[in-house]
């Protein structure tokens, strides 16, 4: 791959944390729903949509030859086979309610925007509440805060506090909480944070041991899949397949087999 690296995670960078600076700048005292995606507990909000906006635009405005991907529709063809995937809020919400956490992601893919066929060469996820800036380089290492991330030793599955997520529609809400009493008496604990950006990325820096979760987005999963792997983390799906919105899995060491294990015998990637 004949791409600089160094300068897109820059990019990367750059785009996600001018763009949280204008969310905590822009926020109202009380956010309201603009708009409903997949259900009626799927909110869009006008920030939603204005931060994806200025993001398309500062991403054209800088590399006019790529193609976006973007969580609220504003996609844009390309010529150049790389292509930007953003989240302009990941955990929406977790903004909507004033509940920490939610994260701008912005990554940048060669192949076809699709987790299983994509290589993601550089990414950020800006967490807006804290302002920790986590990014990494495909082959370059991750960081937080421009300082590279330290290796994280594996820990064992009934050790291990386990991060989830839940869908918004009700009967795959019901199926994931069917699994859920699989894992749970085998980890330490489970969290759930709304923001599977910022999970990933905690998980790469080690304070979230595992993580799955069933119907990842594209936008969800590109710069935080990335920032897990360049420290040593595994992010695979099921049944020897990649990480996908089927499932993504992450972790380190024998407990992720082990939760592997655990998700295929629970069918955790059927609905």
């Amino acid at each position: 791959m004949n791409h600089d690296i160094p300068a897109l995670r820059a990019l990367a960078v750059s785009l996600a944390t001018s763009a949280g600076d204008l969310i905590r700048e822009r926020r109202p005292d009380r956010a309201t729903v603009a708009d409903t995606k997949t259900s009626a507990t799927d909110p869009v909000t006008e920030m939603d949509r204005s931060i994806e906006e200025y993001l398309v635009a500062e991403i054209l405005r800088a590399r006019p030859d790529d193609a976006v991907l973007g969580e609220e529709g504003n996609d844009v063809a390309g010529t150049s086979g790389l292509t930007w995937v953003i989240d302009p809020i990941d955990g929406t919400v977790n903004y909507l309610y004033g509940i920490a956490s939610f994260a701008v992601s912005v990554a940048v893919v060669v192949g076809p925007p699709h987790p299983e066929w994509w290589t993601v060469l550089a990414g950020c996820v800006h967490d807006v509440v804290t302002g920790r800036t986590w990014s990494a380089g495909c082959g370059q290492g991750a960081g937080a805060n421009g300082v590279p991330l330290t290796p994280v030793a594996p820990a064992p599955l009934s050790s291990c506090l386990t991060g989830t997520g839940f869908g918004y529609d009700s009967a795959r809400r019901a199926r994931q909480a069917q699994v859920l009493t699989k894992v749970l008496p085998r980890v330490r604990d489970i969290r759930r944070l709304g923001s599977a950006a910022v999970d990933l990325c905690l998980l790469a820096e080690g304070t979230l041991d595992l993580y799955y979760e069933r119907g990842l987005n594209p936008w969800d999963m590109a710069a935080g899949s990335l920032i897990a792997a360049e420290n040593g983390a595994e992010v695979v799906g099921l049944r020897g397949t990649k990480a996908s919105g089927e499932m993504t899995v992450a972790g380190r060491g024998p407990a992720v087999r082990e939760l592997l294990n655990i998700l295929e015998a629970a069918d955790a990637d059927r609905d």
